[in-house]
């Protein structure tokens, strides 16, 4: 069919992402996918049954835009216990279809065309795209190596008066690191007496291995009162594909992004949003997440020991990354593809995380999945 109309594309380098190509060719040689930050085992049968009796209880219409108030309370109440933040239910609290878009509301909602926005590469691949289909100029700043630290003197001289925003993931993917108490100390000192905003992705914070604590932006007062925190259901319950998440923002922040929220969605999914209020009656349901993935991650870290793969510190996430340089020059594109056609293992290449593509030899390995995938992966990369 011919068109009469011509389309001018606002993000005419921007194709398929990493993580469908990925996919599909994974289905196509029948590999193990520890590409994507999906778990593969099943989540709790009581989350189910709450959300099949919230059906049958008749919840089958449109939520309240902002949420249901009984989750808006349990998240509120869950900030409190956990952050010792005090955040109004009614007007700073937001239940959003997933946390992909709690970041393209905040985002739409404060940075306009000609703001600069700050991030950190090698970074989630809807940041920079979101900024720019405001007319706005993301600003990458890399993660500096080998340990995929922030510079803050870099940040420091990247600011200016067209900072309107600073995106900020911990703990982080791609590369598993998370924020201490100087990277805190650091951003309350950058961003004091300032209009810039933070955006705080922070989908993994129950995701924290060896003892450490999550260091949510809500648990600093400093921070809170310039936040946007972005976290996800569907990765602390196991069910990315139910897609609802939440945002928690000053009331001044929340009251524009409601604006932007209640056009893309209006609510999110209302039998799921019963259900999570449920389950977060439960603490014990998100509060050993962290053991959980530990476990596996030390599971998969054991079970590669042999191989000739480098292994970098995973310190939460769901997510390791392993280095190849030592075995192979090859670009890490070709290396991932030819991991899914040889070892029949789909991994992603660091390279996508970045703009420039900058390829340091590494892959990103996903480890939420269950134990005999695990095992199985690491058996075909050792063969590698």
């Amino acid at each position: 069919m011919h068109s009469a109309a011509r389309s001018r594309s606002k993000l005419p380098d921007v194709g398929t992402t990493i993580f469908t190509v990925i996919g599909q060719l994974a289905a196509e040689h029948d590999a193990l996918n520890l590409s994507q930050g999906a778990p593969n085992f099943a989540p709790d049968p009581h989350l189910i049954e709450h959300v099949a009796d919230a059906m049958r209880a008749g919840h089958n219409q449109y939520a309240p835009m902002a949420g249901t108030h009984a989750l808006r309370e349990a998240l509120a109440a869950k900030a409190e216990t956990l952050y010792g933040a005090h955040y109004d239910p009614a007007s700073e609290v937001t239940v959003v279809a997933s946390a992909s878009e709690g970041l393209y509301a905040a985002i739409s909602a404060l940075v306009h065309a000609g703001d600069e926005v700050i991030y950190f590469e090698p970074s989630f691949d809807s940041y920079a795209p979101i900024v720019r289909l405001q007319g706005a100029t993301p600003v990458a700043i890399k993660l500096a190596q080998p340990d995929f630290r922030v510079n803050w003197d870099e940040v420091a001289a990247a600011i200016n008066p067209r900072t309107r925003m600073i995106i900020v993931n911990t703990p982080h993917n791609p590369t598993a690191t998370i924020f201490d108490e100087e990277d805190i100390a650091r951003l309350t000192a950058l961003t004091r007496d300032t209009d810039i905003v933070i955006l705080s992705d922070e989908v993994y914070e129950h995701v924290v291995f060896d003892g450490a604590h999550h260091h949510s932006m809500a648990r600093h007062r400093a921070l809170a009162e310039r936040s946007v925190i972005v976290s996800s259901f569907g990765k602390s319950y196991h069910v990315t594909g139910w897609r609802v998440g939440y945002c928690l923002a000053p009331a001044e922040l929340m009251e524009e992004i409601r604006k932007v929220h209640q056009f893309m969605m209006f609510s999110a999914d209302t039998p799921m949003q019963h259900a999570f209020a449920a389950a977060l009656a439960q603490p014990e349901s998100y509060l050993g997440l962290g053991a959980f993935y530990e476990r596996k991650r030390d599971l998969l870290t054991r079970a590669l020991e042999g191989s000739r793969f480098e292994l970098l510190p995973s310190a939460g996430s769901f997510f390791m990354l392993a280095r190849f340089r030592g075995f192979s020059n090859e670009r890490d594109s070709d290396f991932v593809l030819r991991l899914i056609r040889d070892a029949r293992v789909a991994t992603i290449p660091l390279s996508a995380f970045y703009s420039d593509g900058t390829d340091d030899g590494l892959i990103r390995l996903s480890f939420s999945k269950d134990d005999d995938t695990l095992l199985e992966g690491a058996r075909r990369l050792c063969s590698i």
